[in-house]
């Protein structure tokens, strides 16, 4: 019997069947000699602090470092603190019987850095020693299937992909628990939440934000000339940028005495674009934002259904590129998109043409190549789907089709002395610019009158433009994921951005995660298109700022370190060694903060007279960890305000609340109190007697 676990159920029935395994079971699928399951992606992770009897939020307790990580089932989160999540025991139970039923394992869980990650920590957490082949594919399609089951590769060739998912793991947990527990010690109240990626993200968003907003601009003057030849009129702007007014006034007043315009040089030249390589996640993540306004987090989910649709390759990829096998195939793809109304016709016009090889490169390839459709055309699909499908089309057309051709004319002309100049260009031929019909952004495709050297044209007219120059705009999530991807530093050489890939911070597939949990954590909000931080998130950056914790080329080394040991060019234990190190940095620096917050009622504790209360979305609580007062907003249904909330701490009581809600449904109204205990309780009114007759 071989037993196959996928990363989630929709994917674990695709294989099966192909397998022939199509009798259903609670939790897996049987037939034909296997047992198809399948996992809910992470099942298993490492255990909190107190699995390892540390007392959370204690300055005495940190930094809190493993001598070795225990897993644990997936937590979530309760009234009383995190507990196993139900539905994971239940699956993990299954998976379990099912490995043990088996002779052999097939790892069909994504093939990726966490989907291994994925199966490995099962693997280890059930106990299980039987041995596994993994099954790695680049697409969701039968014939991928097919071809990868064929071709089954042996588990220990990942051994080193899942060190190195390990070693993030476990990173992540020690820089992540440490920083966020020394500033919430160091503030005295609430909950703050740092990460290795997620703190130098926020850095750069708030470090952005505030060169914005402190910016003062700058006034200067620009000339702006009309001229005209053969009938044709067209502009020129000064070379000269004026930061004095007068000194523009007066060379304006110059030149208008003028008559005539020379013409000094004219520089033709045929200009060459190739089209841009194949989507990487990313890449696909900051069009998608830039033209669609899809967040990035909603763009790989779009993608990841139509992955598990059979419509794309992978989509968690970071190579932009094809290698030669794949390439073979594209023709059979690019045909095959004949039959899709909005790129029939060009894909039609491709046939016979010889296709543009510049995507294909054996060893840019990483675990996956490039995002590419699949031979399978799509049905009907939802608007967001279609949109990103055909992002994902259009580009692998773009990325095979010829060169753009155009003829850029650049005159510079002189009047008075000052000079000015013009570009116009023509286009020859559109090439891969044909598929979306797009020329490129800011550029001037005017059409200029035919011009020679020393050629002299008359001057219709010469005006002062007042101008300001302006900040970097603020962050939006396709600027924020190429900042990350070359570590915060802005590079527009595009050779110079491939090699800072290496460096960059976090990995395509996690970035959007990153983003998202910067949502989450109300560090930031998004105003339109830009992503802008909230008071508590530029009130997290004024404290770590200068820290460790916010160092984007630090966190940019570390994913390095990573990639260094997938490829087993690093001992993990050495990655391990220089995590730790930093972790002490940071708990060290964070612990000798200086903070002062003032919560919305500023009330001292009344069980302990200690600490104080803090006010929370759920909860109120005492910021003393060893004191056990907690009031829940939600009472009976009725949601509790912060003044009633500290009338309660203040007074012990507060005045009649209208509306709460018994467990059968009847609504009553009462006070709030607290007992002996300080646990909160009810006090209804006293029921007036009838009067007597």
């Amino acid at each position: 019997m071989i037993a196959v676990i996928g990363e989630k159920p929709s994917v674990a029935r695709s294989i099966a069947a192909i397998l022939g395994a199509n009798e259903r079971h609670d939790g897996y699928l049987s037939g034909n000699g296997y047992l198809v399951t399948w996992a809910f992606g992470h099942l298993v992770g490492l255990a909190m602090p107190e699995a390892y009897g540390v007392q959370n939020f204690r300055r005495e307790s940190l930094p809190i470092i493993p001598d070795s990580f225990q897993l644990t089932p997936r937590q979530v989160k309760g009234e009383k603190g995190y507990k196993a999540d139900p539905g994971a025991l239940k699956q993990l139970k299954i998976i379990k019987e099912v490995f043990s039923q088996a002779d052999k394992i097939i790892c069909a869980t994504d093939a990726g850095r966490e989907g291994e990650l994925i199966f490995r920590f099962i693997y280890q957490y059930i106990g299980c020693n039987k041995p596994f082949v993994r099954l790695w594919i680049s697409s969701l399609t039968d014939k991928a299937i097919r071809e990868g089951l064929q071709n089954l590769k042996a588990g220990n060739l990942y051994d080193n992909l899942f060190r190195s998912a390990q070693a993030r793991s476990e990173a992540d947990w020690m820089i992540g628990i440490n920083a966020s527990q020394a500033l919430s010690v160091a503030a005295g109240q609430g909950t703050f939440s740092l990460g290795r990626v997620q703190s130098p993200t926020l850095a750069m968003i708030c470090n952005r934000f505030l060169e914005n907003k402190n910016f003062v601009p700058q006034k200067y003057w620009q000339l702006k000339l009309q001229a005209v030849k053969d009938n044709v009129p067209f502009t020129a702007l000064s070379v000269d940028k004026y930061e004095a007014q007068q000194t523009a006034i007066d060379t304006l007043q110059k030149i208008k005495e003028a008559e005539t315009v020379l013409v000094k040089t004219v520089e033709r030249k045929e200009v060459n674009q190739e089209p841009p390589l194949l989507y990487d996640l990313t890449t696909l993540q900051k069009e998608a934002n830039t033209k669609l306004n899809f967040s990035a987090d909603k763009t790989l989910s779009i993608a990841q259904k139509l992955y598990e649709g059979k419509l794309i390759s992978y989509p968690r990829t970071g190579s932009r590129y094809i290698s030669q096998d794949v390439f073979e195939e594209i023709p059979e793809r690019l045909a095959n998109l004949e039959q899709y109304t909005r790129f029939a016709g060009y894909a039609a016009g491709m046939k016979g043409k010889t296709l543009n090889a510049r995507s294909v490169n054996d060893g840019k390839v990483t675990d996956h190549h490039a995002l590419i459709v699949t031979e399978n055309l799509p049905g009907t699909l939802e608007a967001d789907e279609q949109a990103i499908y055909e992002l994902i089309a259009g580009r692998m057309l773009e990325a095979f089709s010829e060169k753009c051709i155009k003829d850029v004319t650049s005159v510079v002309l002189e009047c008075s002395g000052s000079l000015f100049t013009v570009k116009g260009s023509i286009l020859k031929s559109a090439g891969w610019r044909a598929v979306f019909g797009e020329t490129e952004d800011g550029e001037d495709n005017a059409t200029l009158p035919t011009m020679q050297d020393n050629d002299r044209l008359p001057l219709s007219g010469i005006e002062l433009l007042e101008k300001q120059t302006k900040p970097k705009p603020l962050h939006t999530e396709s600027s924020l994921l190429s900042a990350m991807e070359t570590a915060g530093k802005e590079l527009e050489n595009a050779d110079l951005k491939a090699s800072m890939k290496d460096t960059g911070i976090g990995t395509p597939a996690t970035r959007a995660a990153i983003i998202e949990t910067l949502f989450t954590r109300q560090y930031i909000i998004r105003e339109k298109k830009n992503l802008v931080p909230t008071e508590k998130g530029l009130a997290v950056y004024n404290i770590i700022q200068n820290k460790k914790i916010a160092d984007v080329e630090m966190t940019g080394m570390w994913e390095n370190a990573l990639a260094k040991i997938e490829t087993g060019e690093m001992n993990p234990d050495t990655f391990r060694k220089g995590i730790v190190v930093y972790a002490n940095q940071i708990t060290s620096e964070l612990l000798d903060v200086q903070l002062s917050f003032v919560s919305p009622g500023d009330c001292s504790c009344p069980k302990c007279k200690t600490g104080r209360i803090l006010f929370y979305p759920k909860v109120a609580k005492c910021s003393n960890v060893d004191c056990s007062v907690t009031i829940f907003r939600n009472k009976s249904e009725k949601q509790l305000t912060d003044k009633q909330i500290t009338e309660l701490v203040t007074t012990g009581k507060t005045g009649l609340i209208k509306g709460f809600k018994s467990k059968n449904g009847k609504v009553f109204d009462a006070s709030l109190a607290f007992n002996e205990q300080f646990n909160v309780t009810f006090v209804f009114p006293e029921k007036k007697g009838k009067p007597k007759k």
